[in-house]
């Protein structure tokens, strides 16, 4: 993992013109209001078991490491539960990237950047929450508060 390489990303994210139109980028993908950056691409989805939660801990501590210098920045913050508004996808409209990111991630960590009007998250995504999927670690910046 590469830390500094994360945070200049986000740090550029935040400042990025979105896209009109969704589909692919330079980092992952983009549509209107929205960036989603794999800061750490996954193993492949046949991991047996025990690998795969090695993967889903060390993508774990990343996470937490990029937490560490985010919040040492812009402020401490709770995990953000994104499994709550996945269950709120079933009842309500869910603006996005937020739908998208609770169908993939179950925490994560969220901050309101100060001047820029855009919020940041950085989340484990495991595919579709399957056991058997692939694991990445996200990056989310956008213009949407989260629900």
């Amino acid at each position: 993992m590469n830390l500094a390489r994360h945070i200049a990303l986000i740090d550029e994210l935040c400042f990025r013109p979105f896209p009109a139109e969704h589909g692919p980028s330079d980092v992952g993908f983009s549509g209107p209001g929205h960036h989603v950056a794999v800061l750490e691409p996954g193993d492949r989805p046949d991991l047996d078991p025990a690998d795969r939660a090695v993967t889903v801990d060390q993508f774990e501590k990343d996470r937490d490491a990029v937490y560490e210098l985010l919040a040492s920045r812009w402020g401490d913050t709770d995990p953000y539960n994104l499994r709550t508004v996945q269950l709120r996808t079933e009842r309500e409209d869910i603006p996005e990237p937020w739908g998208w990111l609770s169908h993939h991630a179950g925490v994560a960590w969220l901050w309101e950047v100060r001047g820029t009007g855009r919020w940041v998250a950085v989340a484990v995504a495991l595919a579709d929450q399957d056991p058997s999927g692939s694991v990445e670690l996200l990056a989310v910046v956008t213009e949407t508060a989260p629900p």
